[in-house]
């Protein structure tokens, strides 16, 4: 028998978070990867250097190719030019609250990125790749029960994000009912880690909080403390993208941890470990959060940080993953916080 051909894998989106941890698990796999990132003067590389080396490129197993999924030719051409067995659309303007403030671009990356790469398996006839698309949890939107969401729930989306990623869910749906194509979407609810971008809450909870330990920031400004979300680790979620393909047929698969706190709560569970003990006062827009040691304010509310439409609840029921993909989450909330708590403090 022939030496088994190794697999390729395309990822867009690969300097962001999920890209950054999917890489690592597919060169463990022994996958060739090829990345591909936005050209800009800063190399923002920085989540993926420890294993594609951005000086020397002298890994032969790892790839990064210029490109945008706002650029219908560059897909195209460098879907032709690799015809990976696998290729994984983590792309997108992924800001929900930056949303309401570039529709339009958020819209042209979202949505119609994910068509543009789809339409291009479909001309290039790529029977034998399979597409995943990242699909997420701000599709539910506003959630009339609070019962654990799964594959059947309805979308009624609270933003642009949330619109553009419908569209990207049922374009993914269109082109393999269409056109045959083995194109899953993965319906991933929050998942975060110490590689989360500042601007996302859970990190600016954890840096926030690390810094005001330090004495190097007085407070932490929020939004809304009650918007309650199922936060898993991005690592985990990476494996599942992984499962999804592997599958014998293309699917829709929510991927979640099916348990959910507040803002408010994660932010007392951080002050927990770093031994900050938050009192709380006030109600609505006026709320605070005191240090009980120092008596000073530490947290407050500020409505720049609110959406114009808030999506309030979001919990996942991933037991068809458990029970067709045999994935589920590893890592515990309380082990991300940790996670994320570490490396901040690793920082000062």
């Amino acid at each position: 028998m022939g030496k088994m051909k190794r697999k390729t894998a395309l990822i867009f989106g690969i300097t962001g978070q999920d890209g950054s941890y999917l890489a690592e698990l597919l060169l463990k796999k022994n996958y060739i990867i090829h990345g591909v990132k936005r050209r800009s003067s800063s190399a923002n590389t920085e989540r993926i250097d420890h294993i594609f080396d951005s000086f020397n490129f002298s890994n032969k197993n790892f790839f990064i190719h210029y490109g945008d999924i706002s650029d219908g030719t560059s897909t195209l051409n460098i879907i032709n030019k690799i015809k990976p067995n696998e290729i994984y659309n983590l792309a997108a303007q992924s800001h929900v609250r930056v949303s309401f403030d570039i529709p339009e671009y958020t819209a042209d990356i979202t949505a119609l990125g994910a068509l543009r790469i789809l339409e291009a398996i479909k001309i290039l006839k790529l029977k034998k790749t399979k597409y995943y698309q990242a699909s997420s949890s701000e599709m539910y939107g506003l959630v009339k029960n609070r019962k654990s969401l799964n594959e059947k729930t309805p979308f009624h989306p609270r933003s642009v994000y949330g619109i553009s990623k419908v569209f990207a869910y049922h374009a993914t749906v269109h082109y393999r009912e269409a056109y045959g194509i083995f194109a899953s979407n993965g319906i991933l609810f929050n998942h975060e880690s110490p590689r989360r971008g500042p601007t996302f809450v859970t990190k600016k909870i954890v840096q926030g909080l690390v810094r005001i330990k330090k004495g190097l920031q007085k407070k932490l400004s929020l939004g809304n403390l009650y918007a309650v979300r199922d936060w898993g680790h991005a690592k985990d979620y990476a494996v599942s993208m992984w499962k999804i393909l592997q599958h014998k047929k293309p699917d829709d698969w929510v991927i979640a941890t099916n348990k959910d706190q507040t803002v408010k709560k994660f932010v007392d569970l951080v002050a927990r470990k770093l031994d900050i003990k938050i009192i709380w006062k006030g109600k609505g827009i006026k709320e605070k959060g005191i240090d009980k040691k120092t008596g000073k304010v530490i947290v407050d509310v500020d409505s720049k940080h609110f959406r114009p439409t808030e999506v309030d609840f979001l919990r996942g029921d991933f037991s068809k993953a458990r029970r067709n993909l045999k994935w589920k989450p590893a890592i515990s909330t309380n082990d991300l916080i940790n996670d994320m708590i570490e490396e901040e403090l690793s920082v000062y």
